[in-house]
């Protein structure tokens, strides 16, 4: 029997995972923290539409390698990008222990395969850092910024930048 994601914690007291409540308050901005491989990733919370464990996909002729394909999501063609594979590292052996994070980027709903979920966490926009420019590689590209909670650095995810670059630019205008 498989083990299902668990429901994020959160290191904040009064934050719950609820999609759609404010994604800012005084206390800071919300993210949903993910694992890809060993490193930390994260998302706002106001992406978020909900998270699934993986499933099977339909794959499509001539798409990037990064985009493993499509589900329906109630009814909703979603193409799946592997995060691991636009970040250059390679493709994601998918499993069941897998997730895949629905967010929505403009008006297109995009699956996010990780590893797993890991968080809730709120943070002070002011403590947000800029990703250092000295050898910027391609997965910089898509990073608005890096934060430090508890000792962990987590990578936040510019979720414009995954479907905008030029090699993505019929992937956004075919969903």
């Amino acid at each position: 029997m498989s083990e299902r994601p668990k429901t994020p914690n959160t290191r904040s007291a009064d934050a719950g995972w609820e999609p759609d409540a404010a994604a800012t308050s005084s206390d800071g901005t919300q993210f949903i923290s993910f694992t890809i491989g060993d490193e930390s990733y994260g998302v706002d919370i106001m992406a978020v539409r909900e998270i699934k464990v993986w499933s099977e996909i339909t794959r499509l002729p001539e798409q990037p390698d990064f985009v493993r394909g499509v589900l329906n999501l109630r009814g909703a063609i979603v193409p799946i990008v592997d995060l691991r594979c636009r970040f250059g590292q390679g493709l994601t052996e998918a499993t069941a222990l897998h997730v895949v994070i629905i967010v929505q980027i403009d008006s297109q709903l995009v699956g996010l395969l990780a590893d797993r979920v890991s968080d809730i966490v709120t943070v002070d926009p002011a403590k947000i850092k800029p990703v250092p420019k000295i050898g910027q590689n391609g997965k910089s590209a898509f990073l608005s910024g890096i934060v430090s909670i508890e000792s962990e650095l987590i990578a936040l995810i510019d979720l414009s930048r995954l479907l905008t670059l030029p090699e993505t630019k019929d992937l956004a205008l075919a969903s």
